[in-house]
């Protein structure tokens, strides 16, 4: 008999509005989320671990850390089969990438929450945490690393997005296709991540990385702010295939040479960065400036690679290039 451990740590799917039109704050346990189940599970015994309720927009990087460091140590028990996380939907994407990152452990690890909150007569919540309960239950779900469930699609953590600020089939694998669906009540894996997992075991995750997003005639003065007032790196969200209005290849170029680590990401939701526009701040240009190239990790997900990198790289010689090597490992 499949042993789930449901790890609560607010969001939506926890959470409800104390007066009628009032704002929605987090507060429902997971025994309170387990017993709001409209269907039993067959076979399956759920233990909750309740992490202090919150919404995911008020997570931070330490305790996405820890967050991760406990799936790992719930999971090494020979007891458990797998573990579900019902987390906010605002930078769930975020925390399912950290844990492809950062848990060693095989065992199915499933995110899952809600777009409508519990007090909703029509709350997806129950739902969903059903569908994610039966998949960290599949043996199937082995190996394939963190994955969320929503809507009845299973997605992978490396790829997965949300895409729409409220609807309830929010999450999309732009380009690449979610791994498989659960319908009605039945687990289906279609198909499974193309390259393994890149396991990063960083002690802590590095806070002052930065990211910002460009547009139509940004300038750079805030990266010019970064030299010397504690950022420790940055990501770029730049257009296309990794190009930047005027004056970021120079802005770049002073980060670097302060030692500080500058990635290009797209901020398109499909394609790679390639460095093919010459000029100022095109993608050639700031590759010369020593810019490095995210591929097609998303800006959001290259930050939070950076962050754990950081902290097990050693200043000096072979720092970039260990960089560059881990995205294209991840």
């Amino acid at each position: 008999m499949p042993h789930i451990v449901l790890v609560a740590t607010g969001g939506t799917i926890a959470s409800y509005a104390k007066t009628e039109g009032g704002a929605v704050t987090a507060g429902l346990s997971g025994d309170a989320l387990l017993e709001s189940l409209h269907a039993p599970l067959p076979g399956i015994t759920v233990e909750v671990d309740n992490i202090e309720a919150a919404g995911s927009n008020a997570l931070t990087l330490e305790t996405v850390h820890k967050l991760c460091r406990h799936i790992d140590a719930r999971l090494a028990e020979p007891g458990v089969d797998g573990v579900v996380v019902t987390h906010g939907t605002d930078t769930m994407e975020e925390s399912a990438f950290l844990a492809r990152l950062l848990v060693t452990s095989d065992k199915p690890v499933v995110f899952t929450g809600a777009q409508r909150h519990a007090g909703q007569p029509d709350t997806d919540g129950p739902r969903n945490m059903r569908d994610a309960l039966l998949t960290a239950a599949t043996p199937e779900l082995t190996g394939v690393g963190p994955v969320i469930v929503f809507e009845g699609d299973i997605h992978g953590a490396r790829y997965v997005s949300k895409v729409h600020s409220s609807r309830v089939d929010t999450f999309r694998s732009n380009g690449h296709g979610k791994l498989g669906e659960v319908d009605e009540g039945e687990v289906h894996l279609y198909t499974r991540p193309a390259r393994p997992r890149h396991i990063l075991d960083t002690p802590s995750l590095d806070a002052d990385v930065e990211l910002v997003a460009i547009g139509l005639g940004s300038t750079p003065r805030y990266l010019e702010w970064c030299v010397g007032n504690g950022v420790s790196g940055l990501v770029i969200e730049a257009f296309g295939r990794g190009n930047a209005p005027k004056g970021f290849a120079e802005a770049t170029r002073k980060l670097v040479a302060a030692g500080i680590p500058v990635i290009l990401a797209t901020r398109c939701s499909e394609g790679r960065t390639r460095a093919i526009y010459g000029a100022d701040s095109g993608g050639v240009t700031m590759v010369e400036a020593g810019a490095i190239l995210a591929g097609d990790l998303s800006a959001a997900k290259a930050r939070l690679l950076l962050a754990a990198l950081l902290p097990l790289l050693p200043e000096g010689a072979g720092r970039m290039e260990a960089i560059v090597e881990a995205i294209t490992k991840v």
